[in-house]
């Protein structure tokens, strides 16, 4: 690995010290895996062995380990390989994000939620795959007695859980704000979105301070690569 090289890219992407000696130090740990367990390097890498390396790691490090990786291989080009450790990354992330509950949610009706329970709708990832559609959720209205406009809702809020740490009250937050798909979260720059969630929080009181600018950028980066989802209405 070319280490100077790379963690100039990383600095000139915005990465902070810390990050990218993370990152660094993730790559040099699966070049040490493949010289020593596969006889090859990185640059002669295969998506399997990326695979088999994710099965020798401990849960929590298996994220980070695929950003280093699929940052490392979009600096060499290998956007074959860098779109592997993404996916593996991506699927990590939807695994955790499967885990929060819809009733989590702040500002949700419990009774409305129950009738969605009652037919196996739990999870965030349960009400995206049941409200993807128009028709989706019409069905959905009519098999539960749940309002549309309350499914719309909760759909919408799980879509914003896509965001990486969005969950119980950034999500309301934002769907509050009229950020209520990551959609339109996507059109804003950093800055601009703070001052407008700064007047908003002390507009109406909300419950909640407003997000520091890292987790805009973060959250906004997320929205901008983020492949839609849900079918809304226009």
């Amino acid at each position: 690995m070319d280490e100077v090289a790379f963690t100039k890219f990383l600095k000139r992407s915005g990465k902070k010290p810390h990050v990218v000696e993370a990152l660094v130090e993730a790559v040099t740990e699966f070049e040490s895996y493949l010289s020593q367990a596969q006889n090859t390097t990185l640059d002669y890498a295969k998506a399997q062995d990326i695979s088999d390396y994710v099965d020798r790691l401990d849960e929590p490090e298996v994220k980070e380990t695929m950003r280093g990786l699929a940052l490392y291989y979009q600096f060499t080009g290998n956007m074959a390989l860098a779109r592997t450790a993404g996916a593996i990354r991506e699927q990590r992330i939807a695994v955790t994000r499967q885990i929060f509950k819809v009733r989590e949610f702040l500002g949700v009706s419990a009774d409305e939620i129950s009738k969605l329970e009652a037919i196996g709708i739990i999870t965030v990832e349960h009400m995206l795959e049941a409200g993807r559609t128009t028709q989706a959720r019409q069905e959905l209205t009519e098999q539960t007695g749940v309002p549309p406009e309350v499914i719309l809702e909760l759909v919408k809020l799980s879509d914003l859980s896509r965001l990486g740490a969005v969950k119980r009250v950034r999500a309301r937050l934002y769907y509050d704000a009229g950020l209520d798909t990551p959609e339109k979260f996507a059109e804003w720059e950093p800055e601009a979105l703070r001052q407008m969630l700064i007047d908003f929080v002390a507009r109406t009181g909300f419950e909640g301070i407003p997000p520091l600018p890292k987790e805009l950028r973060n959250a906004i980066s997320a929205a901008q690569k983020l492949p839609k989802a849900v079918e809304y209405d226009s």
